[in-house]
């Protein structure tokens, strides 16, 4: 059987993320408390394993701080019990969190009369800090729209029977801010930049004068192998240590051109690998 805990920052997209899991068959639960889940696991799941065979829980801020505590111990007690449990966390930038929340005019969990929404996300993010310790898969949805977060979550979790680590290579640009979901982080601004030839500046990095452009440039394709070289060498350590999932951040200055490449380039070599490869391009909408 297959728990899913779904946590995450109010506003960060773990709605979204559940109705996601739902359409891909789980049975999903929305802020259960804590405390209950090694009992439901146990009373619930394993009392009948064909309707909770794939189950996702949402757990927020909204349980006491006492309980989120003991997460650690909690966790450990469902994997004791035999079942494949996985933490997945999601969360944003604060200014992103505070524009939707006055996009929406919804309420956070944590405000009232004496704790302003600045403060009620302080607070969510400290009592969550437990969660977060054993998150499986960390997601930055800052710059994530509804239908690319919906499209991450069946490439990127909702896979079944896969026997080896999920790689995603993110195509990201260094202006519009670091991703913070990311495990290893490569800076290629170094590489010669179409931005500035005018014939190629409205082109992607997935087209083919880009593809032609950077192919004829030895620094890309020096580039290129140095990463493809560090990968093959660290990525089997993290399968071996059961490692579900490994994020790969490529940033140049836009997120248009080169790192873009570069994610597809390293996308197509690693699909040879025997991995569940995912390509993401941040900037790309």
């Amino acid at each position: 059987m297959k728990l899913l805990i779904v946590s995450g920052l109010s506003g960060s997209g773990k709605s979204i993320v559940l109705d996601t899991l739902e359409d891909c068959g789980y049975f999903c639960i929305d802020n259960l408390p804590i405390t209950l889940l090694p009992g439901f696991v146990s009373q619930v799941m394993q009392a009948d394993p064909s309707t909770y065979e794939k189950t996702a829980i949402g757990i927020d801020a909204r349980n006491q701080s006492k309980s989120l505590q003991c997460f650690s111990d909690i966790l450990s007690a469902i994997r004791k019990q035999g079942i494949d449990c996985e933490v997945v966390f999601l969360q944003a930038e604060e200014n992103v969190l505070l524009k939707r929340y006055s996009e929406t005019r919804r309420k956070h969990p944590l405000t009232g009369a004496n704790v302003a929404l600045k403060e009620a996300l302080g607070i969510e993010k400290e009592k969550l800090k437990a969660v977060l310790k054993h998150a499986d898969i960390v997601l930055d949805t800052s710059r994530t729209y509804v239908p690319q977060l919906r499209e991450l979550i069946k490439n990127q979790i909702e896979k079944d029977n896969h026997q080896h680590l999920s790689l995603q290579f993110q195509s990201f640009g260094f202006k519009h801010g670091i991703p913070l979901d990311v495990d290893f982080m490569f800076d290629v601004r170094c590489l010669p930049n179409p931005y500035w030839d005018m014939n190629l500046r409205g082109f992607t990095g997935k087209d083919k004068p880009i593809i032609e452009f950077l192919a004829r440039s030895d620094s890309a394709q020096e580039l290129f192998q140095d990463i493809c070289m560090f990968l093959e060498r660290w990525v089997p350590r993290f399968d071996n240590d059961s490692r579900s999932y490994l994020t790969v951040g490529i940033g140049c200055t836009g997120g248009q051109h080169r790192s873009v490449y570069l994610a597809e380039m390293l996308g197509r070599h690693f699909k040879q690998k025997d991995l569940n490869v995912i390509v993401r391009h941040r900037e790309l909408h």
